[in-house]
Formats: structure tokens, C-alpha cells, sequence
């Protein structure tokens, strides 16, 4: 067996403990006291969002309906240019051959 040293001077030196009284890191701050000015800027802001939000709504509706009638009014030529080629094609089907055809339309 190992036999210990009487002499605590040549024992091998500890590292000194932690001091368990070390101040606690910062707390956080305290939340801020209400303030009613900031209650009312924020209201005032809520109402602005919601005012911009129906303005382009409703420029959102406005730019919906002019495309629907654009729309329309591209199906309702393209239609218009497909019966008249179609009238176009019996023409010149029905027509005699030594004739010439009418030209079609593009």
C-alpha cells in the first residue's frame, strides 16, 4: 500500500473551489410600462393596413373584370374568325375548279 505523505505541503495542489456566491448573470429588464399612446399608434396602423388592403382589392376586382372582358372579347372574335374561315372553306369547296379559289383568311 501507498503510503500518504504527513506533510499537506507536498500534496499535490488543488484548484481552488468556485466561489458559489458569484453574482447571478443580469436579469432581464422589466417589461415596459404600458403606454397608451403606443396602443393608439398601433390601432391607427391596423386601421391604414386594412384601408390599403381593401384599395387593392378592389383594384385587384377592377383588374379581374377587364381582363374577364377581354376575355370575352378574344374568344368571341376568335369565334367570329373560325365561322367566317369555315364559310370561307365551303366557298371554295362549292366553287368550280377552274375558277379560282378565294384566298383564306389567317
Amino acid at each position: 500500500m501507498t503510503e500518504l505523505p504527513d506533510d499537506p505541503s507536498s500534496a499535490p495542489a488543488l484548484p481552488p473551489p468556485t466561489s458559489s456566491t458569484a453574482p447571478p448573470p443580469d436579469p432581464s429588464p422589466p417589461p415596459p410600462r404600458f403606454d397608451p399612446t403606443r396602443t393608439i399608434g398601433i390601432i391607427k396602423r391596423k386601421a391604414l393596413i386594412k384601408d390599403l388592403a381593401a384599395a387593392y382589392h378592389a383594384e385587384c376586382l377592377a383588374y379581374c373584370q377587364e381582363l374577364l372582358e377581354l376575355q370575352r372579347k378574344c374568344e368571341e372574335n376568335a369565334l367570329c374568325r373560325c365561322e367566317s374561315f369555315n364559310r370561307l372553306k365551303e366557298r371554295n369547296n362549292e366553287a368550280p375548279q377552274t375558277k379560282q379559289k378565294v384566298p383564306l383568311a389567317t
